[in-house]
């Protein structure tokens, strides 16, 4: 009998652990599969010399790649071919449980709809803030992509950078 219990109660403790490390470890494979996208964004702008951009679908919970170029080759040009031409990325769901908070752009904050970031050629990149949020935990993760290097600044919170205005430059 007190086999069993010991047994009990240990099966106890691990599923209640497991229960409290599967939550977290959606959030972090979230920010590591969205930040090894951005970065595979900007390697991509930089090696071909081109412009990219990265769509993000806060209604959706996903976000995508969207390239320079059309489909079956050439280049996608303004005016001349459809938005349906262009070749994107396939759409990266976030993990259940996980969600798209909000994402500013150059001091805009967007909760809703679809937001585009830049990433050009020579590394840098729109100066955005992509909030990840677990709801059942209150759990937030913010990635920041800084503007002129197109660096990410990692933050275990919400955390959204206001523009500039004119009495930072004073």
């Amino acid at each position: 009998m007190v086999v069993a219990a010991v047994i009990g109660m240990g099966t106890y403790i691990i599923s209640v652990s497991y229960d409290a490390f599967v939550p977290k470890e959606r959030l972090n494979t979230a920010v590591r599969t969205l930040t090894a996208m951005l970065r595979e964004t900007r390697s991509q702008a930089i090696s071909r010399s081109l412009e990219f951009f990265v769509e993000y679908d806060l209604d959706g919970e996903r976000y995508r790649r969207v390239t320079p170029f059309v489909l079956g080759g050439g280049r996608f040009k303004e005016g001349e071919n459809e938005d349906t031409e262009r070749a994107y990325g396939s759409w990266m769901q976030l993990p259940d449980g996980v969600a798209l908070e909000t994402v500013g752009v150059a001091g805009e904050v967007y909760g809703t709809g679809r937001v585009f970031a830049r990433f050009d050629p020579r590394g840098a990149a729109s100066d955005h803030q992509v909030v990840l949020k677990q709801p059942a935990y209150e759990n937030y993760f913010t990635i920041e992509v800084m503007a002129l290097t197109g660096t990410f600044k990692f933050h275990r919170d919400v955390f959204i950078r206001e523009a500039p205005d004119e009495g930072d430059f004073q």
